[in-house]
């Protein structure tokens, strides 16, 4: 079938729309008509190389629709379900799978980064040339085709521009709070970088009752912003910063940090930002070749723990449909994350206007449902 779809044919170049070819789903496949796709750096990180990817490439990993097809063998998902799309799909059965932590999946991870569905092939082209697919979704399109564990089920009164966020910044985000990090009431978080992850971190902390939430960004307007989803203190990211955390935590340190913001100099300050005893989680995704010196001794007298969190250690078919439960309740408002719209055309404008936004997350709407 023909669909129009945003295509990055080389590293630097805006992202071109373009009319492809998309074969439909095989045994194990889903086809889904494609609602909303949101904004993230991580398409971004395609455009500049910081993530080596094969190319050309239909970039698109946050996304939400409506099953149009399944193919053999596909359990669980009907035609006109409302899904989220899970960017990790799953085989269920390799170690990583069987201990609970299937965003780890061996089998499919490999192939889902050299650019092809988890059976190795593509179902993209153009005028005869194969393209490929990024994290098995390629989502910035009319239609996409996908594993049958990239899609999860939403209740059916779930707006599907806030079902897209669920897919990578909400999931992100709330999950390095519950999941990762297993936040406790009462403890004291900072959380850096207030873009779509941040604030839905903020909103995770919110969730859990953590007190002090100090947001810390790089201008006093994103700050404001993560005032409003529930950061009690927002300050602007500066050398001073971890003497000011601990002017709000009686001088030790927050219990629990997390940077959003992939950025190596304000990791640093993540693990700075911890008292004796507390964990610095790294959420944000940094360029491949980016460290950070980690002061091995301070962090043996300390007992500071330095971990990752990978899509907020989730579980998609347990998480999703828990946030589209709390939403729905009014416990967690991630519709309040969606502040830009477009529509596919204005790809490159809302990648521009991302650099620069004081926070929230562009929606690219792709069809009316």
């Amino acid at each position: 079938m023909k669909v129009r779809a945003a295509v990055l044919h080389e590293v630097g170049s805006p992202f071109v729309i373009e009319t492809i070819d998309l074969e439909g789903p095989r045994a194990g496949e889903v086809l889904v008509k494609v609602a909303a796709v949101g904004v993230c750096h991580s398409d971004w990180h395609l455009r500049t190389g910081d993530t080596p990817h094969p190319l050309p490439v239909v970039p698109g990993h946050e996304g939400s629709g409506v099953v149009a097809e399944v193919g053999p063998g596909v359990a669980g998902v009907a035609i006109g379900d409302r899904v989220a799309l899970n960017w990790a799909p799953y085989c269920g059965d390799c170690y990583y799978c069987r201990v609970g932590q299937r965003v780890l999946c061996k089998a499919f991870k490999d192939r889902i980064w050299s650019g092809v569905l988890p059976d190795g092939t593509s179902r993209l082209s153009l005028n005869g040339r194969t393209l490929h697919h990024y994290t098995g979704l390629s989502c910035f399109a009319d239609y996409c085709v996908v594993h049958a564990t990239s899609v999860v089920p939403m209740p059916p009164q779930m707006p599907l521009d806030v079902a897209a966020l669920i897919g990578c910044a909400v999931t992100t985000g709330v999950g390095a709070v519950v999941n990762t990090a297993a936040v406790p009431p009462g403890a004291s978080v900072a959380v850096f970088g207030a873009g779509g992850v941040g604030l839905s971190a903020i909103l995770g902390a919110q969730i859990v009752g953590a007190h002090p939430i100090i947001a810390v960004d790089r201008t006093p307007q994103r700050g404001a912003t993560a005032r409003t989803f529930g950061a009690s203190h927002a300050l602007v990211g500066s050398n001073d910063i971890i003497e000011e955390i601990r002017l709000f935590t009686e001088g030790r340190g927050v219990d629990f940090a997390f940077d959003c913001t992939g950025v190596p100099k304000v990791q640093r300050w993540c693990l700075d930002a911890i008292r004796p005893g507390g964990a610095a989680v790294l959420v944000g995704l940094a360029p491949g070749a980016d460290t950070i010196a980690v002061p091995t001794a301070a962090m043996v007298r300390q007992e500071k723990t330095l971990s990752g969190s990978y899509y907020g250690s989730c579980d998609p078919a347990r998480d999703f449909p828990g946030f589209a439960d709390l939403f729905l309740q009014g416990m967690l408002p991630i519709d309040r994350l969606a502040t830009r719209r477009y529509s596919l055309e204005q790809i490159n404008e809302a990648y521009e206007d991302m650099l620069v936004a004081d926070g929230g997350r562009g929606v690219i709407q792709i069809a009316d449902f």
